[in-house]
């Protein structure tokens, strides 16, 4: 199990303690106006209930080599007052299929895709969450190399959402999580094919979504932020990608570490800043 790290953020009025990882996760944190903890990942719940009482008393304060640091860390949940209910940092890859793979298919849906001999549309959610976990995952790696990491960024207004969103020294990245395992995939100019079926649109999604959080980015930062749409596919039998095609990445799920070196871009100030921002669902509301 990871070291827990406490640190304190005052601002705006407000004084928190927070609770993460070593590598930056968000455990808990307290509002130490109403004494409230507020748990994020309920399995370190006790533990994270003792490292705020360690840091709370005067013993914890004294002893700089404790794993338990007074000094605030220099990780992201450390940064904003965002209320939890709009933090997205604290949702997981997903979530926004989540709900809608929880409600069973009606009896006239289940008939239909009976006859149609297609799968309901269950199945290619929970389908679609499988993928999603496996590319969060290569994606949450990333954050120990300087990267920050949302996922399941909702867009409202298009009733749809953005996978994954990567932002780094590098750039910033919307992801677009596809799960098509041991299938033959193949990625051209303005579309995609699998096992040489039919096309799809993802590369016009993966475009419109870097659009989308290029412009609504750049006006809540104050500085121009440039978006890159990626398409990461779960473990395909084999991934083939035009060379022609180079405003849109497309990586197998294993290779996404290959973006960890990848620097001159943002600089941390303004990683750290673009990050603080977009993790707010609110601003996302009309984008």
């Amino acid at each position: 199990m990871d070291e827990l790290r406490v640190s304190v953020w005052k601002r705006y009025g407000q004084e928190r303690l927070y609770v993460n990882t070593l590598k930056g996760e968000a455990v808990a944190w307290q509002d130490l106006r109403t004494g409230e903890v507020h748990i994020v990942i309920e399995v370190l719940g006790e533990a994270a209930r003792a490292a705020l009482t360690a840091y709370r008393t005067p013993a914890a304060e004294s002893a700089p080599a404790a794993p338990i640091s007074p000094v605030p860390p220099p990780t992201p949940q450390t940064a904003t007052p965002i209320p939890s209910e709009f933090d997205l940092a604290l949702h997981r890859p997903g979530d926004s299929l989540r709900g809608l793979a929880a409600q069973p298919p009606g009896f006239v849906a289940r008939l239909f895709a009976w006859l149609m001999r297609r799968p309901v549309k269950t199945d290619s959610w929970n389908l679609g969450i499988a993928g999603e976990k496996v590319i969060g995952a290569e994606l949450n790696r990333l954050t120990r190399c300087g990267w920050y990491v949302l996922h399941s960024v909702p867009l409202p207004r298009i009733k749809a959402d953005i996978d994954h969103l990567l932002i780094g020294p590098g750039g910033v990245f919307t992801v677009n999580a596809k799960n098509h395992r041991d299938r033959h995939v193949w990625v051209g100019d303005h579309s995609v094919r699998v096992d040489h079926g039919k096309a799809y649109p993802y590369l016009r999604t993966a475009r419109r979504e870097a659009e989308r959080a290029a412009r609504v980015l750049t006006k809540a930062c104050g500085f121009p932020v440039k978006a890159q749409g990626i398409l990461a596919f779960v473990a395909p039998a084999e991934l083939r990608v035009v060379p022609t095609l180079l405003d849109v990445r497309a990586f197998e799920d294993r290779s996404l570490s290959s973006l960890a070196p990848l620097t001159g871009v943002l600089t941390a100030e303004q990683a750290e800043r673009v990050y603080q921002v977009a993790r707010d669902r609110r601003l996302w509301e009309n984008a």
